[in-house]
């Protein structure tokens, strides 16, 4: 890809309201090179509103620019969705990143990744389980991937790189914008080891709604997904649901009954994830039981949605046609602002909803 054609990707993914599905629909029509030179009227015939049509013809290039100056910087990469080394297992997934912007090592991207995820508020106990597991799938070749969160995160992260191995941070903002401000040497160090992955330009700033979006990269690149310890309310079951979704193993560690700590590592193993011990027990389904997930995991969560029409009823009684923003769904369902975002995350990776400019708006059948 010459430096036009990337100009071009960059101008059209950095547009407001272009997710990722809607990029893949803008390329069903034609080449972004193509559609970066339609008038304004071709434009606005593609489905695009007024003001994202005066972005892509005001403000998109100079932005657009900027980013590839960027990538232009030693041990720093930007892959499109066509880049040969594009990570082909995260571009089997619904909805991957047309852009993605990466520092450090970028063939680390396609090599074999288990994810290992859970709560940022983790136990002792969960702390040191992660670092041990991570160093052992290290050693035995894979790359542990995850989320730089405090936590299960950050020690999954640390435990590769005491034995040398590779590990990859997915992060919920720019590269240059390093959350939370507490792993910004984990993150250098993950940079000079291994490798930092964004869909978001190097300088965006962190938002809430970024990181539930962020867990389905994290499972889209991977093999594999282990939970390590979550509560009900954990993110940790987002990237869980991503991973089921998108056909990957679900793995989860199990734990005393006594506390909340492993709750959701219980509900997982009760709704089809594998109930695992030790990280052989991980490596040996994934390399002797390569068909695992197509047979168990596909039932992962069903017994919840399956109670209802469609999930989430009441936040989705509340999408219409007319975008609505994440805080007034939260205000008008009482349903806290990151419950609200997990939600809408969930029922845009089914197709139920669309983020557009201004939030969301209802999709399919209700």
């Amino acid at each position: 890809m010459d430096e036009q054609e990337l100009l071009a990707w960059l101008r059209l993914s950095l547009c407001p309201g272009i997710g990722a599905i809607t990029f893949e629909k803008l390329c069903a029509i034609d080449a972004p090179t193509n559609i970066i030179g339609y008038s304004e009227r071709e434009l606005s015939d593609t489905g695009l509103k007024s003001a994202q049509v005066q972005f892509l013809k005001q403000q998109s290039l100079a932005m657009a620019e900027q980013a590839l100056h960027w990538g232009e910087q030693s041990g720093q990469i930007i892959f499109t969705a066509e880049h040969p080394d594009y990570p082909s297992l995260l571009k089997q997934t619904r909805g991957y990143p047309p852009v993605l912007f990466v520092r450090g090592d970028p063939a680390l991207l396609s090599a074999p990744q288990i994810a290992m995820v859970g709560s940022r508020h983790a136990t002792i106990e969960g702390l040191e389980t992660a670092k041990r597991f991570a160093r052992q799938f290290a050693e035995q070749g894979y790359c542990v991937t995850s989320g730089l969160a405090l936590g299960i995160d950050g020690h999954a992260h640390q435990g590769a790189l005491d034995v040398l191995g590779n590990t990859i941070a997915v992060l919920g903002a720019g590269l240059d914008c390093i959350y939370p401000a507490r792993h910004k040497h984990l993150a250098a160090r993950i940079a000079e080891q291994g490798a930092l992955v964004s869909e978001h330009l190097p300088w965006i700033t962190p938002r809430p709604e970024y990181f539930p979006r962020r867990n389905r990269v994290v499972s889209g690149l991977s093999l594999a997904v282990l939970v390590v310890e979550a509560t009900e309310k954990s993110g940790s079951l987002i990237t869980a649901k991503c991973a089921a979704d998108q056909g990957r193993d679900v793995f989860a560690i199990p734990g005393p009954i006594q506390h909340g700590f492993h709750s959701g590592c219980h509900s997982l193993i009760r709704t089809g994830a594998c109930l695992v011990q030790s990280a052989k027990e991980v490596l040996d389904e994934i390399e002797s039981v390569p068909n695992w997930s197509k047979k168990v995991q596909p039932t992962l969560f069903n017994q919840v949605i399956d109670k209802e029409e469609l999930p989430f009823p009441e936040l989705l009684a509340n999408v219409g046609i007319e975008a609505t923003p994440v805080d007034i769904l939260a205000q008008k369902t009482h349903i806290p602002v990151h419950e609200v975002m997990q939600q809408l995350l969930e029922l845009e990776l089914l197709g139920h909803v669309v983020a557009v400019n201004g939030g969301y708006v209802v999709k399919g059948r209700r």
